[in-house]
């Protein structure tokens, strides 16, 4: 039997869950952003705009909350649809913190990109049989529910004997 390269370690990066979870995501969002280009949002204002489409108004600091985008992300994207016309920022009683909302352009438009999202999902899943449907929503509980349970920590790496 022949060793792993050097550094190799033994991880082959193909069949390693996260990286291909990452792989499938980011394939996901490129075709689904393809689908909406004509409508002049990138993916991370598209991100933004859908999640201020599930509430009157929100935080800034909300939304990245409830995105996989890091702060300066969400701030280029907000600054990006403020000057687009898309949504509209009010002040709240913490002067530190504004609400943000769709403006009515914004609304127009978050609800046509999501006919193209749930059209892209929709046809996503009819390209799968009803058991791979099934399996694919338990396996994802599955895994969600096994990163809540393991430890935020790295695994123990056995040292070489």
């Amino acid at each position: 039997m022949s060793e792993p390269p050097p550094g190799a370690n033994g991880l082959k990066l193909a069949s390693f869950l996260p990286y291909r979870i990452a792989v499938m995501a980011r394939a996901m969002s490129e075709k689904l952003g393809a689908a909406y280009a004509d409508e002049g949002l990138t993916i991370p204002e598209w991100r933004v705009l859908a999640v201020i489409s599930q509430d009157s108004s929100i935080a800034a600091r909300d939304v990245v909350a409830r995105t996989p985008m890091d702060k300066m992300a969400v701030s280029r994207a907000v600054a990006s649809l403020e000057a687009k016309g898309l949504i509209v920022r009010e002040q709240t009683a913490d002067r530190r913190v504004s609400a943000i909302s769709l403006s009515p352009e914004g609304r127009t438009l978050s609800e046509r990109v999501a006919a193209i999202a749930l059209s892209y999902e929709a046809r996503l899943l009819d390209a799968m049989s009803a058991a791979e449907r099934d399996g694919i929503g338990k396996g994802l509980a599955g895994l969600e529910s096994a990163i809540d349970r393991i430890e935020a920590s790295p695994p123990e790496v056995k040292a070489a004997e």
